[in-house]
């Protein structure tokens, strides 16, 4: 059962670069870390430009199943790196624009 983790957030307008320069730092980490990223199937960032609140944030992390959800985000809770990039992105954000959802495949066509 394919689940995907959905978050979304705003970056303060006068955060931009130094937001931008945050996700190259994490994803090269996701890159030359991959043991710490093995349930990741997918990962996939875009900036909302129709509809919603233009210029959010949205990112799709896929997994094949909830229990590799767990494990993924039980490791990357552990580890210090992340942790420092996290409480970065937490300084840059809207936080109270910032959400994150659990879906579950149902269907396909």
């Amino acid at each position: 059962m394919t689940v995907f983790e959905v978050g979304q957030w705003m970056v303060k307008p006068e955060k931009q670069e130094e937001f931008t320069k945050l996700l190259k730092r994490m994803l090269k980490y996701m890159k030359d870390n991959p043991k710490m990223f093995k349930e990741v199937k997918s990962l996939k960032i875009f900036t909302q430009t129709f509809g919603g609140i233009y210029g959010a944030y949205v990112e799709l992390v896929e997994f094949d199943s909830l229990a590799d959800y767990e494990r993924s985000n039980k490791r990357m809770q552990k580890d210090e790196a992340l942790a420092k990039m996290n409480k970065e992105f937490m300084l840059l954000i809207e936080p109270t624009t910032l959400s994150s959802n659990l879906w579950t495949f149902v269907m396909q066509l």
